[in-house]
């Protein structure tokens, strides 16, 4: 496992987050939260409170760039507690072995259930907390619905891209 890597591709999301993402206002539901990208993608074999601490990380300074009071703190330390019991569900013995977490390792299927089952949570999360009230619930899932979908297909494409 090269760290180095993964911090460099880190900051490279974490900017385009900042930058491009969350300056899309798309149909006014949409917002697409990729910086978990760097969540997901971290091997198999990383001890659970570890990878705890690195997702309340991640989400500490989306907090500080988006303003938001720990909502994303909250949504990535779910998501990275849920993760190892998630992998132990769909990740067979011989993908364990890999501890990298793609598309060519996982193959397309499993992959997609994993990458959307924990997006969906993320953005649920982000989304409940940030709304607050029962009123909005509608809205709420509507918003995740569409910020996951364009999530989803970014990390999908992302590692396409990467493991051609």
């Amino acid at each position: 496992m090269d760290w180095t890597k993964q911090f460099i591709r880190y900051i490279i999301v974490m900017l385009l987050q900042v930058l491009l993402f969350d300056q899309l206002q798309l149909w006014g539901a949409c917002h697409p939260y990729i910086y978990v990208l760097c969540l997901l993608m971290l091997p198999i074999t990383i001890p659970h409170i570890p990878s705890m601490l690195i997702g309340a990380a991640a989400g500490v300074v989306m907090d500080i760039f988006c303003n938001s009071l720990g909502v994303h703190t909250a949504a990535c330390i779910l998501l990275m507690f849920i993760r190892p019991y998630l992998l132990g569900g769909i990740v067979n013995d011989k993908d364990r072995l890999n501890e990298q977490i793609s598309l060519r390792t996982l193959g397309m299927e499993t992959f997609v259930r994993y990458v959307a089952i924990l997006v969906v949570v993320h953005h649920l999360t982000v989304f409940l907390l940030a709304a607050w009230q029962w009123q909005h619930i509608a809205f709420v899932m509507l918003e995740t619905a569409v910020s996951s979908l364009i999530t989803i297909l970014v990390v999908i494409g992302y590692n396409a891209m990467k493991y051609k």
